[in-house]
């Protein structure tokens, strides 16, 4: 299995370097997103790693459809593949990707790119504190354009949960709730149409992947985690939160705990935008 992780330590030895040991050129993104500030440009000119170039997540890691497909369904393969392009990735790159929130809006970025067939695409553990608590400078304004890539994407390389097909997963298989439990259990819904969770999802909040530190807990208190909620060796997983994004540190934390995990990119935004729907409340899965 590719490395899903770097530290600190080893992407500046890389950077130095020009690639990892054990991988290609490197790429680093920067992919600041939040759900009250989409637009991360501000903070990312305020100070960056050195050459990362910004990641527009609305734009360039979603499409924009009607409210039936969900706030970020998947981008068409092609703009995705142009604008990785434009930042600069070639076949056989790594690609790092971090943001400045414990790695909830990068995994985006993680998992697209995957899902795309970029074999080797990692995240700063820890984030962008990770870099600058171990003494790294940042660099202020705008990286330099880079020399657009010649990446070919083509989706399919991860499994997907359909619309279609999250009903009967949930009726055989696990499918795990990653939103604030307050959401999963249909007590507060600040965005979406309607309150409450998919009819046999099981709550995990994706925040509980990680430590105090913004660093993902290690594999083994991941399987624990995980177990805990049903997710027994050889399990079937599947994951869906808000809208697409912090499915996809869920599914890091999965992977990091020996499962591949099914996204549902439309996720509860797309669920619940579809009238027909059950709709389960309360703390229990139905």
């Amino acid at each position: 299995m590719p490395e899903i992780l770097t530290t600190a330590d080893d992407l500046r030895a890389a950077l130095a370097a020009g690639h990892f040991p054990d991988g290609g050129p490197v790429r680093v993104l920067d992919v600041r997103w939040r759900l009250d500030r989409p637009d991360g440009r501000p903070e990312y000119r305020t100070g960056h790693i050195p050459g990362a170039q910004y990641v527009d997540l609305d734009r360039e890691l979603a499409g924009h459809g009607a409210p039936t497909e969900g706030r970020h369904p998947l981008p068409d393969v092609a703009a995705l593949q142009e604008s990785a392009r434009r930042w600069g990735v070639d076949d056989g790159d790594t690609v790092v990707v971090y943001d400045d929130l414990r790695n909830l809006s990068s995994a985006r970025a993680w998992w697209l790119l995957r899902y795309a067939g970029v074999a080797d695409v990692r995240l700063l553990d820890g984030a962008l504190r990770a870099w600058t608590d171990a003494g790294f400078g940042v660099e202020t304004g705008d990286a330099a354009e880079p020399t657009t890539g010649s990446v070919t994407l083509t989706y399919g390389a991860l499994p997907v949960l359909p619309l279609e097909e999250v009903a009967a997963f949930a009726d055989h298989a696990l499918l795990l709730d990653a939103r604030a439990g307050e959401r999963y259990r249909g007590e507060a819904e600040p965005i979406d149409p309607r309150a409450g969770h998919v009819p046999g999802a099981v709550s995990a909040p994706t925040t509980e992947n990680v430590a105090d530190d913004g660093r993902f807990r290690a594999p083994g208190e991941l399987r624990e985690r995980f177990a805990a909620l049903g997710a027994v060796p050889g399990a079937e997983v599947g994951v869906y939160c808000g809208s697409g994004v912090t499915a996809a540190h869920q599914a890091v934390a999965l992977t990091l705990a020996g499962f591949r995990p099914r996204v549902f990119p439309g996720s509860w935004s797309q669920w619940s935008n579809h009238p027909a729907l059950p709709v389960a409340t309360g703390p229990e899965p139905r």
